[in-house]
């Protein structure tokens, strides 16, 4: 990690999702695996703990953004993933 920089700014992908979501269950693994092949860092949020992201995600969970900018949401393609990784 940069010296200076905190964990969540190295972060490029960050998958927000909620507990007893079927969906978000399929995204995580697909971040996981996509993130795994691209070499990227990535970490969850969960919606329910921040009334703020509660109003702005709760009905489009999972939501994946890509370097603070939204790449999907409720379906999350791995290759679509892959690829927005490494368009950087």
């Amino acid at each position: 990690m940069d010296e200076g920089r905190t964990e969540r700014e190295v972060e490029r992908v960050v998958l927000y999702g909620r507990r007893g979501c079927h969906l978000c269950d399929v995204a995580r693994e697909q971040v996981a695996r996509a993130c795994a092949a691209a070499g990227a860092t990535w970490r969850e949020v969960d919606v329910d703990a921040d009334p703020e992201l509660v109003a702005r995600y709760s009905d489009l969970v999972p939501v994946v953004t890509v370097d603070g900018r939204h790449h999907a949401h409720w379906r999350v393609s791995e290759e679509d993933l892959v690829a927005a990784l490494a368009a950087r």
